[in-house]
């Protein structure tokens, strides 16, 4: 719950900060923050299922629903961080300096590790795979901050105004990747196989 309230405040500064200044860089960053935000929405539904004591269709439908939202999310974000880039090449001009911005990914630089290893412990405690996969996110999202400091860093003080797009276009493998790979692992889940194995 931490992490999707936390990713929610993500969105909103940096999102709102990178509109305001036109740096493309930061209002990816804020998108990619709403996948995280989806995820952990999204897995906290599920595992409520777990918990609540669903049978084995009930788990496996909400798992295969939660990873279609996250992928759906992803190729959303890919799509979005690719049209901002390519507007602010089109443009050539610099994005302005919020301080709110800078400040949101300096608080994540610290946030981000801690959210991490609360992922990564409590999903060793409960077994779960998904929760280690979401702190694995978390701490890729803390190279992500890094790059974008770097490239509003570049363009404000040595005036490199393409800096920020590049920023920007750093992000998209990761997107485009984990987007593939959560409609892959989607695709590979059947609710029907907990039928089949009642059956036999």
């Amino acid at each position: 719950m931490a992490s999707l309230v936390y990713n929610l405040i993500e969105v909103v500064v940096s999102v709102t900060a990178g509109l305001l200044t036109g740096s493309a860089a930061l209002v990816s960053w804020g998108l990619d923050s709403t996948v995280e935000a989806t995820s952990a929405a999204t897995l906290i539904w599920r595992l409520k299922g777990e918990k609540d004591g669903g049978d084995k269709r009930t788990v496996l439908h909400r798992k295969k629903v939660a990873l279609y939202v996250v992928a759906c999310a992803f190729w959303i974000v890919v799509a979005a961080i690719l049209y901002e880039a390519v507007s602010a090449f089109i443009s050539q001009e610099a994005p302005g300096f919020n301080w709110w911005g800078i400040a949101i990914l300096f608080v994540s630089l610290v946030v981000n590790p801690l959210l991490a290893w609360g992922k990564y412990r409590y999903g060793k405690r409960l077994d779960s795979p998904a929760l280690k996969y979401d702190a694995k996110d978390t701490l890729i999202c803390e190279y992500q901050t890094v790059v974008v400091l770097a490239g509003i860093g570049l363009t404000q003080w040595m005036s490199w105004w393409w800096a920020d797009p590049v920023a920007a276009l750093l992000i998209v493998p990761y997107v485009a990747w984990e987007a593939f790979e959560a409609t892959k692992d989607a695709r590979s889940v059947d609710p029907g196989e907990a039928e089949a194995t009642a059956d036999t």
